[in-house]
């Protein structure tokens, strides 16, 4: 038998007052509260109540088991609420991972945003260049960026990501510019997180180890070290955009740039996913589709949604 089962019968009517009126306001028939309160006491060996035509009235027992069962199905009718506003509106801690670089000038603000007429919600960062396990790790949502691999977790789209190949106009006019990929051997590169450089070479793609005097871990660090004249560097557009269009820095290689990768919101599958992951992600979505302040050139599609890497 299932141990819950006549409990609810039972707590409904002593509230009630009556087997009819617990009936009613349980959607069942007066004989099946009866049923099931008659089997729950015989599973607990034990009177609850006492029953006439007029009244019931608790035993010692009943009473002190009404007090202890009404708690708990107050308690479980609480943690249904909960569960149901949850899924309706943003409440509890949001927890997040992103790039470093990336994470702070773009997303964090965004959540500073969304948090702020969402009282109920809490976020919680964790700012890193590695790709950390969503499920283990206990996050509800990742911002990453690249090609994404294939697995369990769902992502959507945010942003097309592009990569350039950039120098200090003070680097390219001591070394001139590189007129194809052959060409690269021949300078200076900034070595960062990514060992290759990728590119696309007559419809093909094509990847590169740049060999050079600096290597790093930081994208930060290399944009600094281009700015310097120290050599080329490949970096994201939301690194570069800006310098290029002031003037500091100067592309090239546009004829080789490789393929638009993605800026993606990746959260672990379910059918019913919480109310903060969904709402931030769309609000992440909205925000992006209509201002990208590192671009170029602004042209996207955010409708795309895939299994994604872990």
């Amino acid at each position: 038998m299932n141990r819950w089962s006549g409990v609810e019968e039972f707590v409904e009517v002593v509230n009630s007052g009556s087997f009819t009126a617990a009936a009613r306001k349980l959607g069942v028939s007066t004989s099946h509260v009866s049923r099931r309160i008659d089997a729950l006491e015989s599973r607990l060996t034990t009177r609850l109540l006492y029953r006439t035509t007029r009244q019931i009235t608790l035993t010692e027992v009943g009473k002190m088991y009404f007090e202890q069962c009404n708690d708990l199905i107050e308690k479980f009718a609480e943690v249904e609420a909960l569960v149901t506003q949850m899924q309706t509106e943003p409440v509890g801690t949001l927890k997040i991972t992103a790039p470093s670089v990336f994470g702070e000038k773009f997303i964090a603000p965004l959540a500073n945003d969304f948090i702020e007429v969402h009282p109920k919600l809490s976020v919680e960062f964790h700012f890193t260049n590695d790709v950390v396990d969503l499920v283990h790790d206990g996050y509800d949502l990742a911002i990453r960026t690249g090609d994404l691999k294939d697995s369990t977790l769902m992502a959507k789209k945010l942003a097309p990501r592009k990569l350039f190949v950039c120098a200090s106009p003070a680097y390219l006019k001591e070394f001139g510019a590189p007129a194809n990929l052959e060409d690269l051997q021949n300078h200076n590169c900034l070595v960062g997180l990514v060992d290759s450089w990728s590119f696309q070479d007559g419809g093909n793609a094509v990847n590169i180890k740049p060999q050079g005097r600096w290597h790093g871990n930081s994208g930060s660090a290399v944009l600094d070290a281009a700015l310097h004249g120290l050599g080329l560097a490949q970096l994201p557009d939301y690194y570069v955009s800006q310098k290029i269009i002031s003037g500091e820095l100067v592309e090239v290689l546009s004829d080789y740039q490789a393929p638009d990768s993605a800026v993606w919101a990746v959260y672990p599958f379910n059918r019913n996913l919480s109310a903060k992951v969904r709402l931030f992600v769309d609000f992440l979505s909205d925000h992006f589709q209509h201002h990208l302040p590192w671009m170029v050139e602004e042209h996207h599609n955010n409708d795309d949604h895939q299994e994604a890497a872990g």
